[in-house]
């Protein structure tokens, strides 16, 4: 354990004192207040509206209108940025020739992986600390329901571990941090997109594809149900890619 804490010390403190952080997390305020700001204007015109149209009023949902995109526009966002964080967690390491040192120093292989993951996931739980403030906002305007606001943040925990867990194996496959950032992307926006074709094959297929989306999963979390079998393939996704990352570790040391 006091190895993990160790690794984990130095991976969080060099996201601080390179600019990465500060660039993600500034990037993500920006787009996704820009995103709820559209939605909230959208929703008071709306309700501007619905005074002189009652029936207008009855289709006033504001935990439909504006909580639950907050959740899917975060997802979206995330996918662009999530690989900017994980990018140099072993590509660094490669490139400078340190991964030698690390591999030789009395450290274990998950010890090193669980610390850098943990730093990594330290820093997207800031950045969804700072989501936190736009349902506040609308709590304060509005009433939105808890139970949705509670489950969409646990399903982008999830989400994020999932991210994280596929990152940092592409991170461990090369010593180019922008190529390790692109298999990031890409694989993220393919498990993203493959509910999209569940209506273009047959019926079992299509539900296999379904199952495996990230984002079919999330719209669950962000809509108040927490569905056990996406809890179970959010975790299940996390721990293959770690286990991934574990044997392409172990893959180095074997060349030597």
């Amino acid at each position: 354990m006091r190895r993990i804490w160790a690794v984990w010390k130095k991976e969080l403190r060099s996201y601080f004192v390179s600019p990465i952080a500060y660039v993600v997390c500034t990037g993500f305020l920006v787009i996704t207040g820009y995103l709820f700001y559209n939605n909230i204007i959208y929703y008071s015109i709306l309700s501007l509206q619905a005074q002189s149209t009652p029936y207008l009023f009855e289709s006033l949902n504001v935990t439909e209108m504006v909580i639950y995109p907050i959740f899917i526009n975060a997802s979206i966002v995330l996918i662009f940025l999530v690989p900017l964080l994980t990018m140099r967690l072993f590509s660094e390491e490669k490139k400078t020739g340190t991964i030698e040192i690390l591999l030789t120093y009395p450290i274990r292989d998950v010890e090193a992986l669980l610390g850098k993951f943990g730093a990594c996931l330290c820093i997207y739980l800031v950045i969804l600390a700072l989501n936190l403030s736009y349902p506040l906002i609308v709590a304060i305007f509005g009433k939105p329901e808890i139970g949705p606001l509670i489950s969409g943040y646990i399903g982008l925990i999830l989400l994020g571990v999932a991210f994280i867990s596929l990152g940092i194996f592409a991170s461990s496959l090369t010593e180019n941090q922008i190529v390790a950032a692109v298999i990031t992307f890409g694989s993220i926006l393919l498990f993203w997109g493959l509910g999209w074709s569940k209506d273009l094959v047959a019926p079992p297929l299509g539900d296999i594809l379904a199952h495996l989306s990230l984002l079919d999963h999330l719209r669950s979390f962000a809509k108040g149900v927490i569905e056990v079998k996406g809890v179970v393939y959010y975790l299940s996704f996390s721990f293959f890619f770690l286990f991934l990352t574990l044997r392409s570790l172990e893959s180095k040391r074997w060349r030597g």
